[in-house]
């Protein structure tokens, strides 16, 4: 269900490879930083000018009209004190007065709207209104209605939205514009009528849309702009930074006579020379080092089997010696016998560093097989069951009722679980601390437990050793496969062991292309385990075993 819902999760391949670009290229990370804080500075630098070429339009409208209205509204007063002589009718100087107003709107391009007279019905809504033909009343707001409900000669404006009507009364257009009051005064009765104005702001708004297309255009412009050259001055850091990695991908591939061009004084050439420098020392060190690898592994070898002849020499006449140790005194069949031991151990120390130079030259093969780990248990219990009867350690084998195979090299998967097994019986008593003397002869010792337990599933084997030991320190478990390294050095080896076993096994686990792995705690013993791929350098993802056992103490604190 987990591995389902994974793939279900999983993005789509464009956006997959989208976002890998974006996370591996720091070009294109630049770029797009700069481009969004252009975008940022262009959008609050535009708004600005739009609002300042706004209010500046608006102001100069604003001053324009109501000098206008001023003009108009004083030629007005005018006409009518100089007709007042001819025509004392209240009637006709209204209709005159309206008719003349209205006239020039229309000429003008600007509409009106007639109330009065000022404190018998000075509301639109009141009745008595005269307009421009199609204009609808509503245009003139109420709060520039209520500074006229009294007479004044003062002039008044504010925004507004002018709307327009066809024959049937609906409003067909509305647009932006201004509305100016300003009151009359009739020579015949001494009435004020309240005149408004409405000016619409269509040009400002032209001008308004051609200023934000312009700058639109010019941001948009600016941005390519900005794009491109970032990404031309980016490149300049970027290249060498990538040639960079490229020599340093081929270096760490082993060609270490790649280097990097030079060109220029700047800070990326004395870079670009820094590199070469450090790429010339590591070079000449780890050719040193190679030849120092090489004359060791070369000096292993043939100490080696240049001791072989004498040792064979030694061996006839220790087994010479051995086999007539009952002739001799006690002091000297008691010296036979040790030599015997001595030169049993030196005999697998030379064949363990013969080995330790194999795997070091690269020399090691593998001839695989199907493997039975169940069955290579139960035949390394029965070949060291004498080592730990000695020891008075109790083996035990858990094992499941059907095979667990692996294409492996039996040979070394034996000596591998050989090698830990050994060492459990060593490490496997737990009433002894480090450095403390061995129980005398004849003292009764209570048997202990070494368990393997043997496990497969669909990917891997496995084999775990558990003792119940001494147990490792914190830090060991990753110690304990160097090569000569002893927890305690004062521990007496029943075994013969020549501090090669564990890294021997290490490498042939390695060829396998498995895990070996150590657990331990001090007084609760440990556990090596051994884990191996059902086919040879198969990928290992996990184990049918877990190292940390479960008799295991959680630990305190």
């Amino acid at each position: 269900m987990e591995r389902a819902g994974r793939r279900r999760l999983r993005l789509p391949g464009a956006l997959r490879r989208g976002l890998t670009f974006w996370r591996r290229s720091v070009q294109a990370r630049v770029v797009a930083s700069t481009l969004l804080l252009s975008t940022a500075v262009i959008c609050a630098v535009g708004w600005l000018l739009l609002q300042q070429t706004r209010e500046g339009l608006l102001d100069q409208r604003v001053g324009a009209v109501t000098s206008e209205v001023a003009d108009e509204v004083a030629e007005a007063t005018a006409s009518l004190e100089s007709a007042s002589g001819l025509d004392a009718d209240p009637s006709v100087q209204r209709r005159d007065l309206v008719d003349l107003i209205i006239s020039r709107g229309l000429t003008r391009g600007y509409g009106v709207v007639v109330v009065g007279p000022v404190g018998e019905g000075g509301r639109i809504a009141e009745g008595g209104t005269e307009s421009s033909p199609l204009l609808d009343l509503s245009s003139v707001p109420r709060d520039l209605e209520e500074r006229f409900d009294q007479p004044t000669s003062r002039l008044a404006w504010t925004y507004t939205t002018i709307s327009t009507t066809d024959a049937d009364g609906r409003v067909v257009r509305e647009e932006p514009g201004i509305a100016v009051g300003s009151q009359v005064q009739l020579p015949a009765d001494g009435s004020s009528y309240t005149i408004y104005f409405l000016f619409p702001l269509d040009e400002q708004a032209q001008t308004m849309g051609l200023v934000t297309r312009a700058l639109l255009y010019a941001g948009g412009l600016l941005l390519v702009l900005i794009a491109g050259v970032s990404w031309l001055v980016t490149r300049q850091v970027v290249t060498p930074v990538r040639l960079a990695r490229q020599v340093a991908e081929r270096l760490a591939a082993g060609r270490l006579q790649e280097r990097l061009r030079v060109s220029g004084e700047d800070d990326l050439a004395r870079l670009a020379t820094s590199f070469n420098q450090m790429a010339s020392n590591l070079q000449r060190q780890i050719r040193q080092l190679e030849e120092l690898s090489r004359v060791q592994r070369r000096f292993v070898s043939d100490v080696s089997h240049e001791l072989r002849t004498p040792l064979t020499t030694v061996r006839m006449a220790g087994d010479v010696l051995h086999d007539a140790r009952e002739d001799f005194d006690p002091a000297t069949a008691r010296a036979a016998e040790l030599l015997q031991t001595e030169l049993d151990r030196f005999e697998t120390l030379l064949t363990d560093l013969l080995e330790i130079s194999r795997f070091d030259a690269g020399a090691a093969v593998l001839e695989t097989d199907d493997v039975n780990l169940v069955d290579v248990a139960h035949r390394v219990v029965d070949a060291t069951r004498p080592l730990a009867a000695q020891r008075d350690v109790h083996l035990e084998v858990h094992a499941p009722g059907h095979p667990c195979l692996a294409e492996a090299d039996v040979r070394r998967v034996e000596r591998v679980v050989r090698n830990l097994v050994t060492n459990a019986i060593d490490h496997a008593r737990p009433d002894r601390p480090r450095g403390a003397a061995a129980p005398a002869e004849g003292d009764a010792v209570a048997p202990v437990r070494v368990v393997l337990r043997v496990a497969a599933d669909e990917q891997a084997a496995a084999i775990a050793v558990r003792d119940y030991g001494v147990g490792l320190q914190p830090g060991e478990s990753a110690m304990v496969f160097n090569r000569f390294w002893r927890a305690d050095p004062a521990r007496a080896r029943t075994s013969g062991g020549t501090g090669l076993g564990l890294s021997i096994s290490l490498e042939d686990t390695h060829l396998h292309g498995g895990w070996l792995q150590a657990w331990g705690r001090p007084g609760e013993g440990s556990q090596f385990r051994l884990t191996l791929p059902r086919h040879v350098q198969a990928p290992l993802r996990q184990s049918p075993l877990p190292l940390v056992p479960e008799d295991a103490k959680e630990p305190v604190g």
